[in-house]
């Protein structure tokens, strides 16, 4: 096995791009998930769990070390423009703002702001997709502070440091919803590892397991219940679809993918050998 493809997600819940190397530390990956979009109204930080549009718009690191974001109309706005916040409300039909990454210390910057109904059920139920008939994730899967905070302080991440999914994977999706378009860019891996002829989801069978990658290692600790960020639009391309979330939650167990954390920091690019250890 071996890396098939690194991506990148500068803002979170923004889609970011394939690069060809990357540093992973211990937070995860270096420039991933480095800005947030903020509710201004609600006052918290907001991924598109919430705000679906983010996913249709584009995020790329600039050399000044802040960020252009290409708008659903094809405008550019970069981070430093004082009109970037007014653009992206625009772009989003709400009040936001951009954020860089704050201190850790800063709990009131990522604390989990109010949800569409009072009744936790129904909040659950809305953030993840789930119709009446099914059931939620395992929540023992996910880091405890989430209950409390909308990403684990000092990052933006929606849980651990890396997610990874793999080419049969996909290639199964594929087989298995011919009339949905399964683009990588609904299920935002941080690496697609190529495994080959291997059928299925052979991620998923990875937890508990120690993997090493360039100069990397890295260990599988939870498969990824997914979310109704699958179901959204990102191109006219890539419509609103909600068959792809009733599969994996009915046909997967609610899992695509594998989280990942880093045991040992070092360069990884793609082609690198991913193997067990």
């Amino acid at each position: 096995m071996q890396i098939e493809t690194i991506y990148q997600y500068p803002v979170k819940s923004m889609m970011g791009g394939a690069v060809p190397t990357a540093t992973l530390s211990l937070e995860g990956m270096d420039g991933d998930r480095a800005w947030a979009i903020r509710d201004e109204v609600l006052g918290c930080v907001r991924g598109a769990k919430k705000i679906g549009a983010l996913m249709r718009l584009a995020a790329a690191h600039a050399i000044d070390g802040g960020v252009t974001i290409t708008l659903g109309d094809g405008v550019v706005v970069h981070s430093s423009e004082a009109d970037v916040n007014a653009a992206l409300s625009a772009a989003l039909g709400q009040r936001v703002s951009l954020w860089p990454l704050q201190p850790a210390t800063d709990l009131d910057h990522y604390r989990r702001g109010p949800g569409v109904s009072d009744d936790i059920m129904v909040e659950l139920r809305d953030m993840f997709g789930r119709e009446d008939d099914e059931p939620l994730p395992d929540f023992s899967k996910f880091p405890p502070e989430l209950g409390e905070f909308e990403s684990p302080p000092g990052t933006y991440l929606d849980a651990y440091p890396l997610m990874l999914m793999t080419t049969s994977a996909l290639r199964t999706l594929t087989a298995a919803l011919p009339d949905s378009v399964i683009d990588v860019r609904r299920f935002r891996p941080n690496l697609i590892i190529d495994t080959g002829d291997l059928p299925g989801h052979p991620e998923l069978d990875w937890v508990g397991r120690t993997f090493s990658l360039g100069g990397a290692i890295v260990e599988m600790v939870a498969t990824c219940p997914r979310c109704v960020m699958v179901t959204r639009e990102v191109t006219p391309a890539v419509p609103l679809d909600h068959s792809i979330l009733r599969h994996i939650v009915r046909e997967l167990n609610q899992d695509l993918g594998v989280y990942a954390t880093v045991v040992q920091p070092g360069e990884i690019r793609t082609g690198d050998q991913f193997v067990q250890i």
